[in-house]
């Protein structure tokens, strides 16, 4: 695997390539980045895997500072994985170089509900990097996980309306055992939060279960969901059904019609927050 840490290096080891696959992370790699190495080795050859954390994706009381940084351990991780053949690891100079002022900011209508309105700007930077990754890569095929599902829909929709010649792959969600999706954050859980975040997967699950036994009540689904976690000690962002296609609310008729939904939720427990989905 060849490591580099500019963007005159990576395009050196990339020239001539048509078929690049690309999966862009911050770092702190776990078996759920693993996995979309593997997903895009299986779309494309070679595959190029970013590290950079990304200051203008954190809000001004956020985690930058303090986010995971595992570079080291990182690189080992994907020798022994095998799958990727080039790591760009940039620092804030050489992606930023000069002020970031030309940004690219995701429509009202899907950057600013759920994660965008509770974390606000954080869709803007997000795209910012994927364009400006997406850029230096040239890849044909770029994979992102289904854990960031609105994530996934801003990045896929950027494309789209931007002619970007990639495809987006989507890859599903890896959990732990008891069922806690894969995080760089779950790192900040002590042990008593760590048996605990489990939960907030099972409240998915109970919203699936319920919808599958004829309840109708979006709006009571969620209250349901969330009073629950609220009572166990979580401080509760949003439990909130949504369309697959778009991120909208359901209406009544869509819902008793089978329209593809999906519940997504975000809590804290403790001073960590996490997030997680489930296809309904």
């Amino acid at each position: 695997m060849k490591v580099v840490h500019t963007i005159e290096e990576l395009r050196d080891q990339l020239r001539g390539q048509l078929r690049v696959s690309f999966v862009p992370t911050m770092g702190n790699l776990h078996e759920g980045h693993l996995a979309l190495m593997g997903t895009a080795r299986r779309h494309g050859d070679p595959v190029v895997a970013s590290i950079f954390v990304n200051r203008l994706q954190f809000g001004p009381n956020e985690d930058f500072d303090r986010y995971p940084r595992t570079l080291a351990s990182d690189i080992e991780k994907l020798e022994r994985d095998r799958n990727v053949y080039v790591l760009f690891a940039p620092d804030e100079r050489e992606m930023y170089p000069e002020p970031q002022n030309y940004r690219v900011q995701p429509p009202g209508d899907l950057g600013d509900i759920l994660e965008g309105e509770f974390r606000p700007g954080f869709f803007g930077g997000v795209c910012t990097v994927v364009l400006k990754l997406l850029s230096c890569v040239q890849p044909r095929v770029a994979v992102f996980g289904k854990k960031d599902y609105q994530q996934l829909m801003v990045v896929r929709n950027m494309c789209r309306q931007f002619q970007l010649p990639i495809e987006i792959v989507p890859q599903e969600t890896v959990r732990a055992d008891d069922g806690l999706a894969l995080s760089s954050r779950n790192v900040y859980l002590n042990a008593d939060e760590r048996a605990e975040a489990p939960r907030l997967y099972a409240a998915l699950q109970q919203v699936q279960a319920r919808l599958r036994g004829g309840e109708r009540d979006v709006a009571a689904l969620e209250r349901q969901a969330g009073g629950e976690l609220g009572a166990r000690g979580w401080k509760v962002d949003y439990v909130s059904i949504r369309r697959q296609l778009d991120l909208k609310p359901p209406t009544q008729e869509q819902v008793e019609a089978g329209e593809p939904l999906v519940v997504l939720a975000a809590a804290k427990l403790g001073a960590t927050r996490l997030i997680d989905n489930l296809e309904l």
